[in-house]
């Protein structure tokens, strides 16, 4: 936003965190939805307890939330957090976007932003990566590219081919080895969809950026009393996810 009035700097940060909300309502419906096998376009939005269907002063994001204290109007019964931290969290994302990049550029990074948070969602809620948000987000990551946002499209080639082929090596020499899966089947294709929107040259630095999370989100449920064994698994996807936003920020400026 470089170059703007300090109004339209307020007024596009406004609208990124208006919209972001907007979205990360969506999110959480797909979240908890979708592993559910129910439609997350089809039917009005209503009550997960009591069935009734929400009005308009229901569906204002994060607003009728908080002054409804987490509660349906109707039966009283908590609304599922989920709907609170995908709203705030996406909300946050776009805010983060638009304040790191100029229009046009803020609007891929809020789109990645997104779609990486709900694959995050949905890996550590689920343990699932569903091969219906990598693959599109790989070719998004490669459409980026033809529209002259971030590294160039023979990096991000190479990249989404080194992305699957390392962690698609890695969990067949694991299971080779130790008798057993060591990561999931969509972890390579997140990977690569990775590769597809970084390029190449930054997937070492996304892999050290989730091994870092990884070792933070074990010392914190070790400072809770949380027994820690050598078999407990990690959100590898989620983690990635989290790696790899930032560095897009930072090479895509």
């Amino acid at each position: 936003m470089t170059g703007l009035p300090a109004p339209a700097d307020a007024a596009w940060t406004a609208l990124a965190f208006i919209l972001g909300a907007a979205i990360g309502s969506f999110l959480a419906t797909v979240l908890i939805r979708w592993p559910q096998g129910r439609s997350v376009v089809a039917g009005r939005s209503a009550c997960d307890k009591c069935g009734r269907t929400l009005e308009a002063r229901d569906l204002v994001p994060i607003l009728s939330w908080s002054l409804a204290r987490g509660r349906c109007r109707h039966c009283g019964s908590r609304i599922d957090r989920r709907h609170l931290a995908a709203e705030a969290g996406a909300a946050m994302v776009g805010i983060a976007a638009i304040l790191a990049h100029p229009i046009p550029l803020a609007a891929v990074t809020a789109v990645l932003g997104w779609w990486l948070f709900l694959l995050a969602a949905m890996d550590v809620e689920h343990e699932w990566l569903p091969d219906r948000l990598t693959w599109p987000l790989l070719g998004a990551g490669l459409a980026a590219a033809w529209g002259g946002f971030g590294p160039p499209l023979d990096s991000r080639l190479i990249g989404a081919v080194v992305g699957f082929a390392s962690l698609f090596l890695i969990a067949r020499l694991y299971r080779a080895l130790r008798g057993r899966e060591g990561l999931g089947g969509g972890d390579p294709k997140l990977f690569a969809a990775i590769g597809a929107w970084l390029g190449w040259t930054q997937l070492p630095f996304v892999l050290v950026g989730a091994g870092l999370l990884g070792l933070a989100a074990l010392l914190m449920r070790r400072a809770r009393g949380e027994e820690i064994a050598a078999t407990d698994r990690l959100p590898l996807g989620a983690l990635m996810a989290l790696a790899a936003w930032p560095i897009w920020i930072v090479i895509s400026r």
